[in-house]
């Protein structure tokens, strides 16, 4: 059984607070972490679990082992009793373990019931550094869903296919999506379709004949299901006009490739939206990686009005990283020229593009990387910087 990389973050949010929630997509394996913290699980969409659950309640209180509920969502009245049974004893840590698929959902009742009293924690597919460093083209490829082919067996696409339509027909509406299968999955096709694009809901809305209102409305849906990232737009004040409108990805490459017909390497590199599903399988296994260890992180992107642009724009803590996203097997010095202006503009410190090379160079705070060196770079910058924050705010 692979170790992911989550494990010990949750593990030390566990150690500091009564209760943490394990949160992410449905099959990214968070029941198989679960269950190698505590054999103490109950799935709260079995009937036969919610008895047992009801039955051992008492039990669960006075006792010392840590208590799993899957998809606790879905059992709103659950959280009264837990914030009872923390509220008894605050001083014990590391009681519950929830498990979800749906932000909304989860965060209402934890707003509602557990504010203060539960730790939040993200569960992705399968990041880079969970798997062989050579495995980078196949994850692209294949996704990270552990069932989906990244584990081996012949999964991909047909893994992805099915998980779509499964995700349409009885999870996003059993989580608030109105939408008829059929409009769902035609939704998801033409998402795939803009892939990395500016969002353009009143575009996407007539091609579907659906208002601009109601399509925001269903990505909200899909966001809280994990199934899609909204890279907000820089708003910081700089000399040029701003594009302020997100960029929409697919999170998971392996769906991307599902939902646009790409079956093979080969199909992949001679596909029109190669270059941004690249860029977008990039940017989530930046953003999720440094997420898995810790880090406090704000992702943008940045456009201006006359062409500049940034891919990926990180804050960590104090520091400004400007990551640009190239699928080629070198750096050009004229991209590494335009990475400069555009970093310049917003007084990123450090600048790094990310593209295929077999040999990364960089002089520090500014380079050429392959994705594996600069997943390392940026957690080493992660870890300084939050290092200095802590000795900064403890006073010495």
């Amino acid at each position: 059984m692979r170790r992911r990389i989550v494990t010990d973050l949750l593990r030390s949010r566990l150690s500091r607070f009564p209760a943490a929630a394990l949160i992410g997509p449905r099959q990214s394996g968070k029941t198989t972490l679960a269950k190698r913290l505590s054999s103490l699980y109950f799935d709260a969409e079995q009937p036969a679990d919610r008895v047992r659950l009801d039955l051992q309640w008492e039990a669960i209180e006075a006792g010392r082992r840590l208590a799993v509920i899957d998809e606790a969502q879905t059992r709103p009245e659950l959280f009264p009793r837990l914030r009872a049974a923390i509220d008894a004893d605050r001083r014990r840590n590391g009681r519950f373990l929830l498990l979800g698929s749906v932000s909304p959902g989860l965060m209402r009742e934890v707003s509602q019931s557990l504010a203060g009293r539960l730790a939040l924690v993200e569960l992705t597919p399968f990041l880079l550094r969970e798997l062989r460093p050579a495995s980078v083209a196949r994850l692209w490829l294949q996704g990270g869903f552990p069932d989906g082919g990244i584990l081996g067996g012949g999964g991909f696409p047909s893994w992805q296919c099915d998980y779509v339509d499964l995700m349409a027909q009885r999870d996003l509406p059993a989580w608030g999506l109105p939408a008829k299968p059929q409009v769902t999955q035609r939704l998801m096709h033409m998402l795939a379709a803009v892939h990395g694009q500016i969002w353009n809901a009143s575009g996407l809305g007539q091609s579907m004949g659906l208002s601009y209102h109601t399509v925001n409305s269903y990505l909200d849906v899909l966001e809280g299901a994990y199934l899609v990232r909204r890279l907000a737009p820089w708003a910081g004040r700089i000399s040029k006009r701003l594009v302020k409108s997100p960029r929409v990805y697919l999170r998971d490459s392996g769906l991307l490739h599902a939902l646009l017909g790409i079956s093979g390497r080969e199909a992949l590199l001679r596909h029109p939206s190669v270059g941004a599903s690249w860029e977008g399988f990039v940017i989530e296994q930046v953003i999720a990686g440094l997420a898995a260890h810790g880090a406090r992180t704000e992702p943008f992107y940045l456009r201006t009005s006359d062409g500049r642009e940034i891919d990926l724009v990180v804050r960590l803590v104090t520091e400004l990283i400007a990551l640009e996203i190239k699928l080629s097997a070198r750096a050009a010095p004229e991209d590494l020229a335009a990475l400069d202006r555009a970093a310049d503009l917003i007084g990123a410190e450090h600048r790094y593009l990310i593209c295929q090379t077999p040999a990364p160079v960089t002089d520090g705070k500014r380079g050429a990387l392959d994705l594996a060196s600069a997943i390392d770079r940026l957690q080493h910058i992660a870890a300084q910087t939050t290092a200095s924050d802590t000795k900064r705010k403890s006073g010495k």
